[in-house]
């Protein structure tokens, strides 16, 4: 274990006070307990499926996206595991990873290796992202998406337009592009090829949590793309034909060397408009239990745009209703790949984060928000100086990464479940961001034993709470409270 207890099987009356720890002799100040690989699901009554450990836990993942510019550090993981965090979305590149056909790039592989060996040693996970905005670099995306040797726009124009990046996706070179990389046998093949080939190199480590399959699909529109209607029937048309296709070919791909990793599926982001994904069912070869996931983004459009948030504007709750059907229907865990409003300063989207954050415990098993660097803008979730961005606060909250129990949820720093009766603990993170000084814990029913491992204003910590007595159906809360 990675505890450095207070309090070893210590009994709690329901109003009892943890106090500051000490650290164990010879532990690191830094020293991130790892997170725990999800072997499996399990369904409750109400149609969630949670991801579980080898003990049956339901887990949660939260992180943050990082490497799209292949910016990232070793102090960039140490200083994100530290806060407590377990997960990162890692953008990777097919341009920079086989800039030539046929050739995976030496030096852009061992980056890549660095990076995971990073997650190995800090004790978090990573989800590899296969990133691409707007294409590839054929239409100004630097070197990032999908390469010019895979891209044909059959000659038509293409004209970006410097002040809105993603009308650049109803340029007509751009929808040309999409339609061959679905339809083309080569390419579909060349594609398919690659996944197998990184999935091959990257299958040997431990923090690999898997693949998010494709960033944020698109595909051809005929007809106004201003009107919602026509998005609308052409995202549904997409999402059962040409993107269902190539999603089996990727699933296909990957499993033909890596039966261990987890797939997620991506919807188009219409889902942020509150349009339900029309995606079908997908089966996962690998031998045993499933592996795969829905992984949607949760973006306002409206303050993607520069708005500050209107709470009077209903997106959280539309969002939230397109949103459950389809992984309650197919059994799928959700991981929400991105969110996260622009500039988290302002009012209404300092609520916006809020009130994500308390959605997302509602229907996600985890999330990467969108982005891990330092700045005073930009979607940058650390200020200057390292600490948790004005207004990102929020997602810098304790949560619960391991429950032996049900109905699991978190509001401010009170986190609620009913116990499952087996008396394996339940692991909550403390982030040292909201706990610089420790925390006292308070515990219902009185039969708790506790566990705790201070954080210490620069490393997260945790408590570990146990119900050898409890029985099945009992219910449980836990407040956390800042020294």
């Amino acid at each position: 274990m990675c505890l450095r207890r207070t309090a070893v099987a210590l009994l709690l009356a329901a109003t009892a006070t943890l106090t500051a720890a000490t650290a164990a002799p010879g532990a690191s100040a830094h020293q991130a307990c790892p997170a725990r690989f999800p072997t499996g699901t399990a369904t409750g009554p109400d149609g969630r499926t949670a991801l579980t450990d080898a003990q049956g836990r339901r887990l949660q993942l939260r992180g943050f996206n990082l490497d799209k510019y292949a910016e990232t550090t070793e102090a960039d993981v140490k200083s994100l595991a530290a806060q407590g965090f377990t997960l990162i979305r890692v953008a990777v590149s097919w341009t920079r990873l086989e800039p030539e056909r046929g050739r995976l790039d030496p030096a852009e592989l061992h980056r890549l290796h660095q990076l995971l060996g990073w997650a190995d040693r800090y004790g978090v996970l990573a989800l590899v992202d296969f990133h691409q905005d707007v294409y590839g670099p054929a239409f100004g995306g630097g070197d990032r998406g999908i390469p010019t040797w895979a891209t044909r726009d059959d000659g038509l124009p293409f004209t970006p337009d410097p002040n809105d990046w993603f009308a650049g996706y109803f340029q007509p070179a751009v929808q040309a592009a999409f339609r061959h990389l679905y339809d083309d046998p080569d390419l579909r093949a060349w594609q398919a090829d690659f996944y197998t080939r990184l999935a091959r190199e990257l299958r040997g480590h431990r923090s690999l949590l898997g693949y998010d399959l494709f960033n944020e699909p698109f595909g051809p529109v005929d007809g106004d793309p201003t009107d919602p209607a026509v998005l609308a029937a052409a995202s549904a048309a997409l999402e059962q034909g040409r993107l269902a296709a190539m999603y089996r070919r990727l699933i296909a791909a990957v499993r033909h060397v890596d039966s261990r990793a987890w797939l997620f599926v991506e919807p188009t982001v219409l889902v942020g408009q509150g349009v339900p994904t029309q995606l079908p069912g997908f089966t996962d070869p690998r031998p045993g239990a499933p592996r795969l996931g829905y992984a949607p983004h949760f973006y306002d459009t409206a303050v993607e745009s520069g708005a500050d948030w209107d709470p009077a504007d209903g997106f959280v709750e539309r969002y939230t209703s397109a949103i459950t059907g389809y992984p309650a229907a197919q059994h799928l865990p959700v991981l929400v790949g991105e969110w996260g409003p622009p500039i988290s300063r302002t009012p209404g989207n300092s609520r916006l984060v809020r009130r994500q954050v308390a959605a997302m415990d509602g229907f996600a098993e985890g999330w990467t928000m969108w982005y891990w660097c330092r700045g005073t803008g930009g979607y940058c979730a650390l200020d200057p100086a390292g600490r948790p961005a004005p207004g990102d606060e929020p997602a810098f909250g304790p949560y619960p990464a391991a429950v032996a129990g049900t109905d699991v949820s978190t509001t401010g720093d009170t986190v609620r479940w009913t116990a499952d009766g087996t008396g394996r603990a339940t692991e909550l993170v403390l982030p040292a961001a909201g706990f610089p000084h420790g925390a006292r814990v308070t515990v219902s029913p009185a039969t708790a034993l506790v566990d705790l491992d201070q954080p210490d204003g620069d490393r997260a910590g945790t408590a570990r709470i146990r119900l050898p007595h409890a029985r099945p159906g009992t219910p449980v809360t836990v407040t956390l409270t800042a020294r």
